[in-house]
């Protein structure tokens, strides 16, 4: 596994596209990471992977003092604007999540939605999130569960362009054993609880073609495959969409599950 090749790629992939139009969808998950780790003034927070800031912002709209950290140079642009545009103070870091430029036991509560799950060595993120949170504090962090509508769009992307050999799932992350033994011997207690929310559309179309027009990794395959490829995945998330989809008049309703995972670091 060239992990140096697959960050690169990584940074690369989420600059593209026009990621608010995913931000949007994931903004209620970030919120509940929020509150389930009980973000409040004057706190010190660190948002890692934070893509356009919906966990950063989340938090200094409680009056936290927040950085953000993300791989993607592009991501740390976005997130900057976003913040300063929204009338928010968040401080904004070019950071991998394996390797936080961060002092020990620095922040109250450090937080990532669905973005250090990515990294390829999950191990080496458990320990860097422990390793710059205060005694008592919080880490907190949101996953995609296996079978879930997108940890199933990921595995459908995979089909497209398969990851380097030996690069572990995202979704390992969404399973609570797999979490609690990647925190294993670091001085915290780790508590999951399977969250849901919803989804919606005017119809499958509308989904599939907003999908393929701006979510990153969409941008980047496009660039990636040849046309006919493309189509052929893009065919694949329409009749996904329509698996997933729990209306019936014709719009799209669908329950994406995912995991939040608490760890509590001892004193």
């Amino acid at each position: 596994m060239d992990v140096a090749q697959i960050k690169q790629r990584h940074a690369w992939i989420w600059a593209q596209g026009d990621y608010s139009v995913l931000s949007r969808l994931l903004r209620p998950a970030a919120e509940a990471l929020r509150d389930a780790c009980a973000v409040s003034a004057g706190q010190e927070v660190l948002d890692v992977a934070a893509g356009d800031g919906n966990f950063a912002i989340a938090c200094a709209h409680e009056g936290a003092k927040v950085v953000a950290s993300d791989l993607s140079p592009g991501q740390v642009e976005r997130g900057r604007a976003r913040s300063a545009e929204e009338g928010f103070e968040v401080e904004w870091v070019e950071a991998d999540a394996e390797d936080l430029p961060f002092e020990d036991a620095r922040f109250d509560c450090v937080g990532s939605v669905f973005g250090a799950v990515i990294p390829p060595r999950p191990e080496v993120v458990a320990r860097e999130l422990v390793r710059v949170t205060r005694p008592g504090g919080t880490i907190g962090m949101t996953a995609w569960t296996p079978g879930s509508f997108t940890a199933e769009l990921i595995g459908l992307g995979r089909k497209y362009a398969p990851p380097s050999a030996g690069q572990p799932l995202s979704e390992e992350w969404g399973v609570e054993e797999t979490a609690r033994e990647r925190f294993a011997g670091l001085p915290v207690s780790v508590e999951c609880e399977p969250r849901r929310f919803v989804q919606e559309d005017q119809s499958r179309d509308s989904f599939a073609t907003r999908f393929a027009e701006t979510v990153p990794t969409m941008a980047a395959a496009r660039q990636a495959l040849s046309p006919e490829q493309f189509d052929a995945m893009l065919h694949d998330i329409r009749e996904m969409a329509d698996r997933f989809n729990e209306a019936d008049d014709g719009s799209l309703r669908i329950t994406n599950e995912y995991l939040v995972i608490l760890a509590r670091k001892r004193g």
